[in-house]
């Protein structure tokens, strides 16, 4: 099973905000260590933009915490397929772009999984599940789903 983690996760888990969240997405990266976890390219590329622009943090030390999830896993490229077929979802079930991108990305990494606060959810397409790790029932599935993998 593959997951694919979206910039909130990364951000939230940098714990520039709401403890809770910061808490939950370190449980989540802990839980899911010894998964094969991707990371949209879109995700990176946000966490940069969000670091700078609404934290302040100066561009070298944003880039420097990008680079870090960079060498640590897998990144799911933002190619010409990705973006078409994100245009597709974002018109077909009216979503954001951007969070388009991010399931088209997981589905083209053949994820299982996108765990996102962005998304609906439970919403499911092309075999992803998207779920939120930061609502109690997101949680009790991230559990479900990482106990056989740490066995």
């Amino acid at each position: 099973m593959r997951f694919a983690l979206d910039s909130n996760v990364l951000i939230y888990a940098q714990g520039l905000n709401d403890f809770d969240r910061f808490a939950r997405a370190r449980a989540t990266i802990k839980l899911l260590v010894d998964s094969d976890i991707i990371i949209p390219a879109q995700a990176l590329g946000e966490v940069f933009a969000v670091l700078t622009r609404k934290y302040g943090q100066p561009h070298a030390l944003a880039r420097d915490f990008v680079l870090r999830w960079q060498d640590g896993y897998e990144v799911a490229p933002t190619t010409e397929r990705v973006l078409v077929r994100a245009i597709d979802l974002a018109n077909d079930h009216r979503l954001n772009i951007w969070d388009a991108v991010m399931c088209a990305a997981a589905a083209e990494a053949d994820c299982t999984v996108l765990l996102t606060g962005d998304m609906q959810d439970g919403f499911v397409w092309s075999g992803v599940r998207v779920i939120n790790p930061f609502q109690d029932a997101g949680w009790s599935r991230v559990q479900a789903l990482a106990v056989p993998l740490n066995m």
